[in-house]
């Protein structure tokens, strides 16, 4: 057991400064025990070490312990980083392909860690992100879902993750809304229903859910609101009696013939 106020190392051993390597650092004021130290277990300290010393960064890419050889490839030459995107870290991979040119951004599409898939597919260009639309993972589709135009949009209205369709239908081009008036979520038909032109609008008037009708209910033609007025959902009903009394309002009044 170390003491609490000890500094200790990635394996848990007691960081002496008398025998470190960079003594002569310590000496000079560029690195700081419990502050700013490359042998620290903690990563802001490892950090703050190549924030104030970013030569060293080159000596250190292979280092023994993950979070020094990740945050020395924030800092190390270029030219040293592509073998690090076969680190076994995803921390090093993300941190060292991030830096290269975009075309070594494809090397981690497949990236067995969806954290780096996630942070590639914000990387690539549109033509680059086809084959992550069928990612295993949903959350990067969802990143795909937000970067991509309408050709690959198309591909994604049938995802099996309901956020992904929502947010497909947040974005995909309006006339392709009614392949999704069906879909199986209310999240996502209720998300339709915020832009569906007013014509279409009836097709959602028996939805089962509250919500898709009451935004129905908002946006449809007055003259087809009839029926929602017996609606079983209150707000629903009061939303059809507002803008029935707002129509009303606006009607000219009636001329008594005189004979």
């Amino acid at each position: 057991m170390t003491d609490i106020d000890e500094a200790v190392d990635w394996r848990g051993q007691v960081i002496s400064c008398g025998t470190c390597a960079h003594a002569a650092l310590h000496a000079a004021g560029r690195c700081r025990l419990k502050h700013a130290c490359v042998n620290d277990r903690y990563a802001r300290r490892i950090d703050r070490f190549f924030t104030w010393n970013p030569g060293l960064a080159n000596g250190h890419v292979r280092h023994p312990h993950f979070e020094v050889r990740a945050i020395a490839a924030k800092h190390a030459d270029i030219f040293l980083l592509p073998p690090m995107l076969d680190d076994p870290e995803e921390a090093v991979r993300w941190n060292a392909v991030r830096r290269l040119p975009r075309r070594y951004a494809l090397r981690l599409r497949d990236d067995p860690h969806r954290e780096v898939r996630i942070r590639v597919a914000a990387l690539l260009e549109e033509a680059d992100l086809i084959p992550m639309v069928r990612d295993s993972d949903y959350y990067v589709r969802l990143m795909v879902a937000r970067r991509v135009g309408p050709g690959l949009l198309a591909r994604m209205i049938d995802d099996k993750e309901p956020e992904v369709r929502r947010l497909v239908a947040a974005r995909a081009p309006v006339e392709w809304l009614i392949r999704m008036v069906a879909d199986a979520d209310a999240s996502v038909r209720h998300e339709v229903s915020k832009r569906l032109p007013g014509d279409l609008l009836a097709r959602l008037k028996r939805d089962p859910d509250w919500r898709v009708r009451f935004e129905v209910a908002t946006r449809l033609p007055v003259a087809q609101l009839a029926d929602l007025a017996r609606d079983e959902d209150i707000l629903v009903r009061e939303m059809v009696a507002s803008r029935l009394s707002r129509t009303s309002m606006l009607e000219p009044p009636m001329l008594e013939v005189v004979p």
